[in-house]
């Protein structure tokens, strides 16, 4: 029911399904959030539909036979769906943890109901309203599947795989045309790729076709439903380019690519730093990595049994695909990362002094040896300002940026609003890893005015170095003034600006601004970022996370990793593609 009131006119809407193949511990939840900030990244709103952790609807069913016997399949259903209920909240946990703005919602807050049979029953009804006004304050919507509420029974289960079907119908009642479901494996095999590494894949297939080939793999219900509604299907592995698309289409094979993992140097695994490494360390399959850079390797260990450097070359040893540089700093690190894009290998990222004061040179670098140079992370943390940016330039042009674009500031302003002693609420923002031990970046505007100078850069096109934009500092605030504003309905904000006039040249300046509580920006807490895009049309976009903190710069850096993994290796295949099928065959 792509109406009036569906999400298609003001937002690209994808329904991501997590099932128990994927989600068989709890670190999978952070494994699964990453999947979908990718999606959130490009723009797209998200419904994540997810199943029970593996083995948990197994041992409630089984623990319903114990204490029950023979019970009312209603009460079993009742039972049944915990597992569904309690995966979505940690989900939703994992996502916010990782700041970006998630909600769980269970069915009877959003009217989904269903008929038949308590154990096996079909989706009927859904609040679509109920759920497309969550997008106006979320970017992902987090429901669990498999279960619904009934007139007659109060709550019912969907059968098994029900999750599937819970994904398709939530898609046709919120008017998008696409269902993403996440396997153990990447797509639809024509026979079983444990007994056969060599077996063929499906590119594509028919809804009729796909009902056997999919058998075990896909709900027959949710495949149904899909081709009543022209549903289309995509069957993939979490951080995979590859896929299976189910739609009205006629099949096609093909052999899987299989590419080995890439070669990586980490420098520097302080707060951020071991947040990428436990990301690079869950994916085993994908990445490879070198000893990792740090001062003091003897005060360092990983989960995953990473080894640890404080010799740079050793870091760097064998040419590695890819250097993920995290030790801030200005100079030497881009030294490092210049040398390292000449040489060939990709780079990411968090350094938004080093790009900002070296911006030309590191691109140049770049071109130079061929290589991608990736620094998402530099501005807004787990917020997706550069990607928005990107998107509106290509669209109707930027016009403005305005933004709370400090996390540390923020959270120092919002302490003070409090009554803090500015003394206090430094030391607080450094025990929590917001501040560091000089907090002068922060304090004094000048990491703004680095984010600033990089946002100008993928907004105009002009190079403005972060010294010649303007900067207050927090320092200037005379004490009371943050609750003196509070008392006037106001809040104290720093506030990064930059705008192109008509004759091309560019205003900048970071300020603590006095805002009213009702501007989307005062609405900022502790590390939050905020950032309004206005474009040459008039419209504004709203792009909201937390700009501080290990997790949501973790979470960027790593999404820079692996959409460079996802584009390598999609290059790669387009490349065997054209190869001769024989020459591929005996590769």
């Amino acid at each position: 029911m792509a109406g009036e009131g569906s999400l298609e006119a003001k937002h690209s809407l994808c329904v991501l399904k997590f099932g128990s193949s994927v989600l068989e511990c709890e670190a999978d939840y952070r494994t699964a959030a990453q999947e979908v900030y990718r999606h959130v990244r490009e723009g797209e709103k998200i419904v994540a539909v997810v199943s029970a952790l593996a083995g948990e609807t197994d041992f409630l069913l089984d623990q319903a036979g114990a204490v029950g016997g023979e019970a009312p399949p209603a009460l079993v259903a009742r039972l049944a769906r915990v597992g569904e209920l309690r995966s979505a909240a940690l989900m939703a946990l994992a996502l916010c943890r990782m700041g970006v703005r998630a909600c769980a919602v269970d069915p009877h807050e959003m009217g989904l109901e269903a008929k038949g049979d308590p154990l096996d029953s079909d989706l009927c009804g859904l609040d679509a309203e109920n759920v497309l006004a969550r997008f106006d304050d979320h970017d992902v919507v987090v429901v669990p599947g498999f279960t619904a509420g009934h007139a007659e029974h109060g709550v019912v289960t969907l059968g098994r795989g029900g999750t599937d079907l819970s994904a398709v119908f939530f898609a046709a009642q919120l008017g998008s045309r696409r269902v993403r479901l996440l396997k153990d494996v990447d797509g639809v095999y024509a026979e079983d790729p444990a007994q056969n590494p060599r077996a063929e894949r499906y590119g594509a297939l028919g809804y009729e076709a796909a009902e056997e080939a999919s058998a075990g793999l896909i709900q027959p219900k949710a495949i149904h439903a899909a081709a009543a509604g022209n549903i289309v299907i995509e069957v993939a592995a979490i951080g995979h380019h590859e896929a299976t698309v189910i739609a009205d289409v006629a099949p096609r094979k093909e052999v899987p690519l299989v590419w080995p993992p890439l070669k990586v140097s980490l420098l520097g695994c302080g707060a951020v730093g071991a947040g990428v490494l436990s990301y690079l360390e869950q994916r085993p399959d994908l990445f490879k990595v070198n000893p990792v850079l740090v001062r003091h390797p003897d005060l360092h260990s990983s989960e995953g049994g990473a080894l640890f450097t404080a010799n740079l070359d050793e870091a760097l040893d064998g040419d590695p695909d890819l250097v993920i540089e995290l030790i801030g700093g200005s100079e030497y690190p881009a030294d490092i990362m210049c040398a390292a894009l000449r040489r060939g290998s990709h780079v990411v990222t968090a350094n938004k002094a080093a790009v900002a004061r070296h911006y030309d040179a590191l691109h140049a670098c770049a071109e130079a040896g061929k290589a991608t140079f990736s620094y998402s992370a530099a501005v807004g943390g787990g917020s997706p300002i550069l990607e928005t940016i990107a998107r509106v330039r290509a669209d109707a042009g930027v016009g403005e940026i305005e933004g709370v674009m400090n996390g540390t500031a923020n959270f120092l302003l919002s302490r003070l609003g409090e009554g803090w002693d500015f003394a206090a609420a430094v030391a607080k923002a450094q025990e929590l890893g917001f501040a560091e031990a000089d907090p002068a970046a922060d304090v004094d505007g000048h990491d703004a005015a680095d984010k600033l100078s990089i946002l100008i850069r993928k907004a105009f096109g002009v190079a403005v170095p972060p010294g010649r934009i303007y900067k207050q500092s927090l320092r200037d605030i005379a004490p009371g003034e943050p609750q003196a504003a509070l008392a006037r309905g106001e809040v104290l904000k720093q506030v990064g600006r930059c705008s192109q006039d008509a004759d091309g040249s560019i205003k900048a300046e970071v300020r603590i601004e006095a805002l009213p509580a009702s501007h989307p920006l005062a609405g900022a807490r502790n590390e939050e970022n905020r950032f309004l895009v206005h474009d040459r049309a008039g419209q504004r976009r709203a792009v909201f996370g937390k700009g501080a903190g290990r997790w949501p710069s973790a979470a960027a850096v790593f999404a820079d990793v692996m959409d460079l993994q996802r584009s390598l290796a999609s290059a790669g295949g387009a490349s065997a593609a054209a190869e001769p099928a024989m020459l591929r065959m005996s590769a």
